[in-house]
């Protein structure tokens, strides 16, 4: 049987974030062009209590699926400093109220100590229209944290060095931050079955 795709047919996936930017950069990496491709509901506040970023993006991922009755993919991700014994982590969000103040006490903690080395995390976890998780994926993107922000990025990434791209996050251009980056990573492994999931290419 022969399906023409109308567009009424495009398969649609909320991206569970308010972060309009996050949803750009995501919908960039899963490359999946014949997908409607929203922001979630306007106000929505998921508590992540998670103790792991898988459980943090299942239950984001789960509560948009659920309350929207569409596809729902989300992440969580965080920053993990070796010397701090992988802090900030899961409250890498949470560690200040700014990105500013949040660079300032990484580096505060960090001090003058010469073991600079970290990781950024992600997990990717995919809901189908009833609210189950069916694809979950992770990445890692490991580097060191400068002593002082170069260029400009949110996050951590302007102290978020990258040796394989010889500059820091927030520098990396986006077919860079797609190849070497921990969101990146996580997409790279999750699109070809979340294309498929969401029947995107014809099996076969």
């Amino acid at each position: 049987m022969h399906h023409r795709f109308s567009p009424s047919s495009t398969p649609v996936l909320v991206i569970a974030s308010g972060n309009a930017h996050k949803v750009a950069e995501i919908t960039a990496m899963l490359d999946a062009v014949r997908l409607e491709v929203r922001r979630q509901p306007e106000g929505l506040e998921i508590e992540e209590t998670g103790s792991t970023y898988l459980e943090n993006a299942r239950l984001k991922a789960t509560a948009v699926a659920r309350l929207t009755g569409q596809w729902a993919l989300a992440d969580d991700s965080g920053l993990e400093v070796d010397a701090l014994g992988g802090e900030p982590g899961l409250y890498s969000a949470r560690y200040a109220a700014t990105d500013p103040e949040r660079i300032a006490r990484l580096l505060r903690e960090l001090g003058e100590s010469p073991y600079r080395s970290a990781s950024f995390n992600s997990a990717m976890v995919l809901a189908n229209p009833e609210g189950e998780p069916v694809l979950e994926a992770e990445g890692i993107c490991r580097g060191e944290i400068l002593l002082a922000p170069e260029g400009e990025g949110g996050g951590y990434d302007p102290v978020f060095w990258v040796r394989e791209a010889g500059m820091t996050y927030a520098q990396m251009p986006a077919h860079l931050r797609h190849k070497l980056g921990s969101r990146g990573k996580a997409a790279r492994a999750l699109a070809p079955e979340l294309k498929r999931l969401l029947r995107l290419e014809r099996a076969g």
